[in-house]
This record gives C-alpha cells, structure tokens and sequence, in this order.
C-alpha cells in the first residue's frame, strides 16, 4: 500500500508540502467533487430535452450543465486549495489573464462531451487535472454513465473507483499488445469513416489487424487504462482540458502520451489552448508514431 502522506510523484508531493493536505486527504476530495458533478450533471441529463443549448464562439454546444458542473468544481477546487488558480473550459477570457505565469493550476473540463449530453448517448465525462511546470501530474476522469471515476498520478499508478461509493478502488495497468490478436484502437463515432479506416489500415501490420472502439469524450482513456483498447491516435483537433487528464491518467497506468513526434505534451505555453496531436498508447513500449504520422492529414 502506498503512504498515505505521499504519492511518489516529486512535484505532487513537493505540491502538498505548501497546502495543508496529505494525498490521501487530496484524492478522497477530488473523488467527492468528481462525485458531486456528476449528480448535477446527471439530474439536468434527465430532463436534458429542456436544458437550453447555445453556442460559443468557436460554433460549439454549452449547457446549463457544463456551467453548473463548471461553478461546483471551481469553488469546490478554491476552498481546497485557495492558492490554485482554476484553468476551466468555461473560464472567461477574464479569468485567464497571465495564466502563463501559473507554475501550478488545475485544469478541467467540467463537461466533456456536450455533444453526447444533448445527444442522448450518455458517453460524457468529468476531466479534472493538476498541472505543474506544464506537465500532467494527476487526471482524474469520472464516467457518470458507466458509473466510475478512474485517478492516476505517475509514479503512484492508477485505480478505478465507484463514482459514488467509498471503495478502494481496482488498480488500473494498461495491457502490453499482444501481436496474435487484432490491435484495438479507440476512436469516436464522430470522426470522419475514411480516416479512420486509414489509420486503422496503417496500424493493422503491428497485430493480426485492427478493430475499431468507439468511445465518445475522454472514455476513449478510459478504455486504454481499462484493458479494452491499445492505442488512440488523435489527429483532429481538441484542446488541453480534454487531453491532460487522460495524459495523466495513461502514464500513471503504465502507458504512454506524446506528440506525434514523440514529444512529452507541455500544457498552458501557448496563447491558445489547443492540445496538440497526440499518440495516447497502452504498451509503452510500441513507437506508434512513425505510422501515425505517414497518414497524417
């Protein structure tokens, strides 16, 4: 068992050192918020036909529910650690001056997955991480639906706990690939067939073929660290919040997250907040990357 007091990872525990919480102390409140998003995300899913919709201004969806989850995480994240500046999809442009300067923030999609919300497909999720000197160094992804909340922190590893339970949880450890059998890739339903079916055809050498997972939001992580899944290549765009805590959370499984050019990815750098395209692998051992980028459009 690991000390409660720490989590083996430098920064996180350097982190804690300058707050009045153990790691312990740490995930048990993460756990509760993730807990507490979930059911108010869960009560508007409900009655998701009257939940009014609108647009940002890059075109895509926001709810009530992505604001709602957005307020309860931010003020739930300040108390527990007033110090920690919140970085949020929902943040206002106000909100994020200087936030270059952060060395620490947490960073969050309070609402991954707005399009399945409105949908009606369930497959959305809660991503909460802890950024330090533009590294992951904790995700956590709750999956309301599927009624779990997956944590990791490498160096410490990762579990999968009851989303609403007190549990200790299930250790995750992503799969090695197993060359007789068909490579499993994750992907989603909404990106385009022919390119999925190219990357697929790229792949297939590595494993007796390829078959394809469809997972909408950051389950797609959460099927990696889960054993269903090998790899999720993504070539189409995202932002950071819907990537670093399944950066995190693979890592910390036994896996591996780089650019397509084998790059650890760095967070909050840049004036805009796109994540770069990246290679999320359950074998740390397999260099994806070379294929990847051969049909890369």
């Amino acid at each position: 068992m690991n000390k409660p007091h720490y989590s083996g990872n430098p920064e996180l525990d350097g982190m804690l050192q300058q707050t009045n919480l153990t790691f312990d102390q740490l995930r048990a409140a993460l756990r509760g918020i993730a807990a507490d998003a979930a059911r108010c995300i869960l009560d508007l899913y409900a009655v998701a036909s009257e939940v009014a919709v609108s647009q940002k201004s890059d075109a895509s969806p926001v709810t009530e529910a992505d604001h709602a989850s957005h307020r309860l995480i931010c003020q739930s994240l300040h108390a527990l650690t007033p110090n920690i500046p919140t970085l949020s999809e929902e943040s206002t442009l106000e909100q994020l001056i200087g936030r270059r300067d952060w060395p620490v923030c947490w960073m969050i999609d309070p609402l991954d997955g707005t399009r399945e919300f409105i949908e009606g497909t369930g497959e959305f999720t809660i991503n909460i991480a802890l950024i330090i000197e533009a590294q992951a160094v904790l995700g956590l992804i709750a999956a309301p639906n599927r009624g779990y909340t997956d944590f990791g922190v490498p160096g410490w590893g990762a579990r999968r706990y009851g989303l609403f339970d007190q549990d200790d949880g299930a250790a995750l450890t992503t799969r090695p690939l197993d060359t007789t059998a068909p490579l499993v890739m994750s992907s989603s339903a909404r990106h385009r067939e022919e390119r999925v079916q190219v990357m697929m055809n790229r792949l297939s050498p590595l494993a007796t073929g390829t078959q394809r997972l469809d997972a909408g939001s950051a389950l797609k992580f959460c099927d990696l660290v889960g054993g269903e899944s090998d790899v999720y290549p993504r070539t189409s765009p995202c932002y950071e919040w819907d990537l670093a805590a399944g950066d995190a959370l693979v890592r910390a499984a036994g896996g591996r997250v780089t650019t397509l050019e084998g790059a650890g990815i760095r967070y909050n750098q840049w004036d805009s907040l796109k994540a770069p395209k990246f290679i999320a692998a359950a074998d740390a051992k397999v260099d994806y990357a070379p294929l990847v980028r051969e049909q890369d459009v």
